[in-house]
Parts: C-alpha cells; sequence; structure tokens
C-alpha cells in the first residue's frame, strides 16, 4: 500500500459513507478508527469499503489518530492522510497533500484554508479565534504556519514516530506541527477548500479555541522554556532590582524602609532568578530531546534511491510532473 487515509469518526453515520467512497478514489487503504460511536458509524463505514478499528468508548481524536498512526506504520504504507469525517474536507485536495512528499520536497503537508489570503468562507467568529491559536502555536513550534489546527495532512511514513498524541481533544492539531518542529521535519502547506454548511461539532467553539490555547501554553513549558520561564523571570527580577534602587534613594535621602514592600522586593529578585535558570536548564534539556528525535527520524527515513524507485515503478502517482 501506498497512501492510507486515516479518518477519526464519532457519530458520523451521516457523512461517513461519502467520505469513505470519495476518498477511495485517490487513496490505497481507508482506516476509519470509530472512536466509540453510539450510531452505525462504524458499519456504514465497512459497507462503504474502508477497514474500521473501534474505540470501546470515546477517547478523543489524539488517541483515534495514535490508533491510526500505530496501525498504518505497520501496513507498509508510504504516506498517511488525516482528514476529517464531517464533510468539511474534499478528498481531491488530496493530491495536493501527498505531491510534496512523493516529490521529496516535505516530511509532512499541511491543508490550509488561508495559504492564498483570508478564506471568505470563514465566519468571523472563528477567523478571529483562529489568528490567535495560529499566533500561540506559531511561537511555541518556531514555524509560520497559516493554518494551525487544520486536521487535512499527509505524513511521510518515516515521520509517523515523531508524534507523541498527549492531547486527546481537538489540540491535537497544535500539538502535532510542535512535534514536527521538534523532530526537525520538512513541512510544506498547500491550499485547500472547506465547507461549513456541513460543520456539525457540538463543542462549544469559545470552549474549544480557549482549551486549545490553553495547551499551547502548557505546552511552552518544555517547547518554550526561556519564553516560558527565563523571560517572565528576567521581568521579576528587572521588577525587584527597580524596587531596590528605589529604597536605596529612599534610605539615602533620609527615609525609612518598610518591611512589606523591601520583602516584596527581595521575593521578586529570588523568584525571578530562580526561573530564569530554570528556564535556561530545560531549555538545553529540550534541545538534547530534541537532537535525539531528529536522529531516530534521520535514521528511520528510506533511502532516496529506493523512495524514488517506489515513487516511479510501484505507484503511478499523477501528481508527480519529474
Amino acid at each position: 500500500m501506498t497512501i492510507t487515509a486515516i479518518l477519526p469518526a464519532f457519530n458520523e453515520e451521516v457523512s461517513i459513507g461519502s467520505m469513505v467512497l470519495h476518498a477511495r478514489q485517490h487513496v490505497d487503504h481507508v482506516l476509519v478508527i470509530d472512536d466509540g460511536s453510539k450510531d452505525r458509524t462504524s458499519e456504514i463505514a465497512e459497507l462503504a469499503g474502508a477497514e474500521v478499528i473501534r474505540h470501546p468508548k470515546n477517547m478523543g481524536k489524539g488517541m483515534a489518530l495514535r490508533t491510526g498512526f500505530e496501525h498504518a506504520g505497520k501496513n507498509g504504507c508510504r504516506v498517511v492522510v488525516t482528514m476529517d469525517t464531517d464533510g468539511q474536507h474534499d478528498p481531491d485536495d488530496i493530491g495536493k497533500l501527498v505531491a510534496p512528499i512523493f516529490n521529496g520536497e516535505a516530511d509532512m503537508v499541511n491543508g490550509s484554508r488561508y495559504i492564498n489570503g483570508t478564506d471568505e468562507n470563514t465566519p468571523l467568529y472563528r477567523r478571529i479565534g483562529q489568528n490567535i491559536l495560529d499566533k500561540a502555536t506559531n511561537l511555541n513550534a518556531g514555524l509560520k504556519i497559516t493554518d494551525t489546527q487544520s486536521g487535512f495532512r499527509a505524513f511521510a511514513r518515516h515521520t509517523l514516530p515523531a508524534f507523541r498524541f498527549k492531547s486527546n481533544g481537538l489540540a491535537i492539531e497544535s500539538e502535532m506541527l510542535m512535534d514536527a518542529a521538534n523532530a526537525g521535519l520538512r513541512i510544506k502547506e498547500v491550499g485547500i477548500c472547506v465547507r461549513y454548511d456541513v460543520d456539525n461539532s457540538s463543542e462549544n467553539p469559545i470552549r474549544h479555541g480557549l482549551g486549545v490555547l490553553a495547551n499551547v501554553i502548557h505546552e511552552m513549558e518544555l517547547n518554550r522554556p526561556l519564553i516560558y520561564f527565563t523571560l517572565p523571570g528576567a521581568i521579576l527580577s528587572i521588577i525587584g532590582l527597580a524596587m531596590g534602587l528605589s529604597f536605596l534613594k529612599i534610605f539615602y535621602d533620609g527615609g525609612g524602609l518598610y518591611f512589606g514592600p523591601t520583602l516584596l522586593m527581595i521575593l521578586f529578585v529570588l523568584i525571578g532568578t530562580f526561573m530564569m535558570f530554570t528556564g535556561i536548564i530545560l531549555d538545553t534539556m529540550s534541545k538534547l530531546i530534541n537532537e535525539n528525535k531528529k536522529k531516530v527520524i534521520i535514521l528511520s527515513a528510506p533511502d532516496p534511491e529506493v523512495e524514488l524507485k517506489i515513487k516511479n515503478d510501484s505507484f503511478n502517482n499523477p501528481w508527480n510532473t519529474s
């Protein structure tokens, strides 16, 4: 198998059949992860020709993708494509996503609604929240991705071990970009189309956005410790030192020192100094961990000549212009 499409699904009996049938026109294998659905999602997916793996209960999108990645890693596929099953994504765009991988231009491809500018079909409240999440995720990952919350992506097989799948909910999209950046993967974006008239999400968009933002900020603790610890620590220390200089001036001019403000000044300096050194130490540890991840990805990458032979001989790649 060359391309496997992973479709995480939860109570998607209305759209899953058409999504599987449409995806099968562009991939070799469709894998549906039924994440504890209470409806006929699994039955309809199987009738449409997909392989189905069922979770006994709803465990979240992150766990569904983890199950899919583990299974895809064993079936001999060369590229994994992930897409939502509510009908928002168009399987006709799969060709755009996999082409950069087969052409050796990228390890991971992100489908973006905004690569050519703002998508006019995106509701305003979604776009405002999206901008906030994009900036937070890019700051954390050190990337310049225009659509960090896209679930329509393609991955070369050798990249699969890079992803942790710690987030069970929809914050998984940001987490995967952070993991990809830490592993040194080559990430490319291509434009995709998205429909909003079929949005069946039952989760409040504000609660969802705040949850993702909180997860991104929490991830900064290890991904960007200099920002998470050292920067606030430096600010606290500067405030404490400024207070100290002010108190010295008052004392020099004949004034007295008050216990409360003096204690607060000392606490600011001590806590700020501790946070600065904590951030520096964690940053060093993070760099060492990420270097090891990069080595694992490099060692598991296919030989370029073998990959070229697979592309030219074993797979009829209609998007290959070489």
